[in-house]
């Protein structure tokens, strides 16, 4: 069902970002879209490649000069996806801010003639521009496409990654000056937002919890049978930048009666590290999503020990609703973010406050597992775009503008 005509806000969101539409991994652009399609219409436009990256995938360069929409695909009734036929130049790795400015312009320009292409077949009018942290490719977006609202939307903090660093520090808060609202998921980023513009709205987080039902049958991984209970579990990427290894390898020495259980892809410093020679730590590997729910079912404690760094101090870490919503005790490093799950989360500052937590999490009541699968089933995604609609639906009248 489309938004009423009646309503201030455009039929349209045209939808870019950092991820692709088929890309196999979680991504907030992709979940929000499918929420958006369900309220208003959508042009979802996936990255364009650039000339590195197909150069080094053998693919053939498409030709710029009519630059036509590309491919389009409809997904649903209300939901389109453009894959851009053209090439942006490599030139991130530019020093300065003068040759890099200038080219980016003209990637802007090439980017912008697809999705102007793409909005005229689709015979969209007035739109809403949603940004998803594209800061590079989509900087002028907001002038060459002309929206009736530019929305910028930050889910995670871009800047502590190097790739982003060298450009990002000056052009993300320049892109969220202009924007006429910049949402985010999580408080921290937020307060970040609003030193540029004051309107700046956290809108929550969504998650898609359908599979992660604590009271539906879930068969037993064989791979985790014969580890011996009790079981404290990771699941998700083994990075070593978002996670504490030292506080994973003390807990393990410290604990060696607790089996820690390690379900995802690793990084080079996982791999390497003494996690792998410790007797009750148990790699389990990558494992399909459709896989994950049997796996903390059968797991007595779910952890997030994460490292507190620029990185991920601002971050929402969706996995700890899905571990609530499983029914499992969750303990997790404290963080601005994580302060929203309290007190469902039992949250440290310390390595001894986490052993601590988890010794108690071992005892959990049953009644603060219904608290937490309660709280968990919250955070949908309709709350989440219902949140963004709304703050649009301020924007409109209010008096704020952007600095």
């Amino acid at each position: 069902m489309y938004m009423s005509t009646a309503s201030p806000l455009p039929d349209w969101f045209v939808c870019v970002g950092i991820q692709s539409w088929d890309l196999p991994i979680g991504s907030n652009a992709k979940d929000m879209a499918l929420e958006l399609a369900n309220i208003s219409r959508v042009l979802y436009v996936n990255p364009p490649a650039d000339r590195i990256t197909r150069l080094k995938n053998g693919r053939p360069t498409p030709v710029d000069a009519d630059c036509p929409a590309g491919h389009l695909r409809q997904i649903s009734p209300s939901l389109w996806v453009l894959d851009p036929a053209t090439t942006l130049e490599s030139i991130n790795w530019l020093p300065g801010s003068t040759l890099f400015d200038g080219l980016n312009w003209l990637n802007n320009q090439r980017f912008a003639r697809c999705i102007r292409a793409a909005i005229n077949q689709l015979g969209i009018g007035s739109f809403t521009l949603l940004n998803d942290s594209d800061m590079f490719r989509s900087f002028y977006l907001d002038k060459l496409l002309q929206p009736a609202r530019h929305v910028y939307y930050t889910r995670d903090n871009l800047l502590a990654v190097p790739y982003w660093q060298r450009h990002g520090q000056r052009l993300e808060p320049a892109l969220m000056r202009k924007a006429n609202l910049v949402v985010s998921n999580s408080p921290y980023l937020m307060h970040v937002a609003r030193q540029y513009n004051p309107n700046a709205v956290y809108i929550g987080q969504g998650c898609d919890l359908s599979q992660f039902d604590a009271a539906a049958p879930h068969a037993y991984p064989p791979d985790l049978q014969l580890i011996p209970r009790p079981r404290v579990g990771y699941v998700g990427a083994l990075s070593s930048t978002r996670l504490n290894i030292d506080w994973l390898v003390s807990l393990a020495r410290q604990r060696p009666l607790w089996s820690l259980v390690l379900v995802g892809p690793e990084d080079d410093a996982f791999r390497q590290s003494e996690l792998h020679v410790l007797p009750n730590v148990y790699f389990l590997g990558a494992k399909p999503p459709a896989d994950l729910p049997a796996y903390l079912k059968h797991i007595d404690v779910t952890i997030n020990p994460q490292q507190r760094n620029e990185l991920t101090i601002g971050n929402y870490p969706r996995k700890v609703d899905e571990y609530l919503a499983m029914g499992k005790p969750v303990v997790a490093l404290r963080t601005e973010t994580m302060r929203l799950f309290e007190p469902h989360v039992t949250l440290a500052d310390t390595l001894d406050e986490f052993i601590a937590g988890i010794d108690h999490a071992l005892h959990q009541s049953p009644g603060a597992v219904t608290a937490g699968i309660t709280f968990a089933r919250q955070h949908t995604w309709a709350t989440s775009v219902a949140a963004l609609r709304q703050a649009l639906l301020n924007t409109e009248t209010s008096t704020l503008k952007p600095a």
